[in-house]
């Protein structure tokens, strides 16, 4: 009885304490934000922007290979992953943004991020869910849209995206916060959006006579109006994820060297594609052989004959037992491996990029200008990122205890002056000289833009095998995620159908873009 008592007190105190009171205020707790700034969200989305160095896209991109199959092995990919979750992030940011007015720092990087996200996608698969694929219940079923229909999406959120920029620059809005990309610097995000175009344009270079989508025209206005369509113009305007070593750590790093040494090695694409050409960057990036290189064989350090890579396509167990071997060059340990920040940030986009995409477009006659100098520009500007100038002085070291070897002293100017390297003219061998030099300059960076370029041009050629699966042929794209299938089947089937003929979601299917 006490015990019933005492309860019906305690209520009685409780109701005639808050009286009539809105239980609804009650629940909100003051100590909790009902609304995440834009800032924090951008940061979110900004991290899904990073496409790491040394992650297994870069075997796909035949610049290394793993050689011990408890890391995997070098087979291409199968199902693709969708980015609709960053871009619901994306939308929310817009959303939060557009309180404090219509036109807003966010709003505008919202667009470029948005393509971004987007060609991703579409570089992968082919036509993807678009118009109705973010409205949640209300589009439970998005129909596809044509990879057309996507691009000129792409290109039209850049074009506005620009537009914005500009006019939030000319009131030197500084409301934006959370980009440690480039510090908030709205200029310098302009240039990123216009050197992206110069990208997507490229990508589009076997659809360059289509009325719609009027590549060349695009191109041409942006190479020759810097005014209205400003790009990067230096290294110093790269976007650059910098690993600060204490929560974002180099992907390679004294914490995981004991694990990894020795596991992994050079690709033979990218390494014969610096060999060819007598090109330092090899010294930089990689170990000589130690089973070609002095005392255990015949070769001098700095013997381009001394760097070999393997074969991507080789059975895991012949790669294997041939690096224990010392026949495969190791990528240099001592750069990658010596701390937590790395040698270098990686690199999302790039200035190198843009100057070999721009001689590219010249060299195919979308722009008047000089190729040769972009392509030049280009090459200079992958050598200062290894920091390879005339007169440096660069280490040549062992693999297994990081000792010097060799010293040389690089010459960039020698290294133009080969007639390998020469630009030989807007013809299908200076072409096929930038998309060279390109992908040499790709290496570790920029995510799989090496791979998407060589599914364009076919420039370099991939080395294919059992050891790349896909019965030894090098894919042509992903297949969709399981999830599409299943949640989403008339509509995946009706996509299948419209670009292939058929129901097969298959690997060497040839998507629109490159046929």
């Amino acid at each position: 009885m006490k015990k019933v008592l005492k309860y019906t007190l305690l209520t009685i105190l409780i109701t005639g304490f808050y009286g009539c009171a809105d239980f609804e205020e009650l629940e909100n707790n003051n100590n909790r934000p009902s609304e995440v700034p834009a800032s924090l969200i951008l940061k979110g989305v900004l991290a899904d922007l990073n496409e790491s160095p040394w992650s297994s896209v870069h075997y796909g991109n035949q610049f290394s290979s793993v050689n011990y199959n408890y890391y995997g092995t070098n087979e291409y990919w199968t199902n693709a992953s969708f980015n609709y979750l960053t871009l619901k992030n994306i939308l929310k940011m817009e959303e939060v943004a557009a309180k404090s007015g219509s036109l807003t720092p966010y709003s505008a990087l919202g667009k470029y991020l948005k393509a971004v996200f987007v060609v991703r996608m579409t570089q992968r698969v082919g036509d993807i869910p678009l118009d109705d694929a973010l409205k949640g219940l209300d589009s439970k079923a998005p129909v596809y849209s044509t990879q057309k229909e996507v691009y000129k999406y792409v290109l039209r959120q850049l074009e506005e995206a620009n537009t914005d920029l500009k006019a939030l620059i000319a009131v030197n809005d500084l409301s934006l916060a959370g980009d440690f990309y480039f510090n908030n610097d709205l200029t310098k995000w302009r240039k990123a959006v216009n050197t992206f175009k110069l990208r997507v344009l490229i990508s589009l270079s076997k659809k360059e006579a289509d009325a719609d989508l009027q590549v060349k025209s695009r191109f041409a206005a942006i190479v020759n109006d810097p005014v209205q369509y400003p790009v990067m113009t230096s290294n110093a305007d790269n976007m650059n994820y910098v690993y600060n070593g204490t929560v974002q750590l180099y992907p390679t790093n004294p914490g995981n060297v004991g694990f990894q040494k020795g596991r992994y090695n050079m690709a033979q694409t990218y390494i014969k594609g610096l060999t060819d050409l007598n090109d330092p960057r090899v010294y930089v990036t990689a170990n000589p052989a130690k089973g070609l290189v002095k005392p255990q064989g015949a070769l001098e350090a700095d013997d381009f004959g001394a760097y070999k890579g393997a074969p991507s396509g080789e059975s895991l167990d012949d790669m294997s037992t041939k690096f224990s071997n010392g026949l495969y060059s190791a990528f240099n340990q001592k750069r990658y491996y010596s701390n937590f920040v790395g040698p270098e940030p990686g690199v999302q986009l790039s200035y190198w990029e843009m100057c070999f995409s721009i001689a590219e477009g010249i060299n195919r006659g979308w722009a008047t200008g000089n190729a040769a100098t972009h392509y030049e520009n280009g090459i200079k500007a992958s050598m200062a990122f290894y920091r390879l100038f005339d007169g440096a002085s660069v280490e040549i070291t062992d693999q297994d205890n990081n000792q010097v070897l060799k010293t040389v002293t690089a010459s960039v100017t020698n290294y133009l002056a080969q007639p390998s390297v020469a630009y030989a003219g807007n013809n299908a061998t200076g072409l096929s000289q930038i998309l060279t030099q390109k992908y040499l300059a790709f290496f570790q960076n920029s995510g799989q833009e090496a791979f998407f370029n060589y599914n364009r041009t076919g420039i370099p050629a991939f080395h294919a095998g059992p050891g790349t699966g896909n019965s030894g042929v090098i894919p042509k794209r992903w297949s969709y995620p399981n999830s599409e299938a299943f949640y989403n089947s008339d509509n995946y089937k009706a996509a299948l159908q419209k670009q292939f003929g058929n129901l097969r979601d298959d690997l060497n299917g040839v998507l629109w873009v490159n046929q």
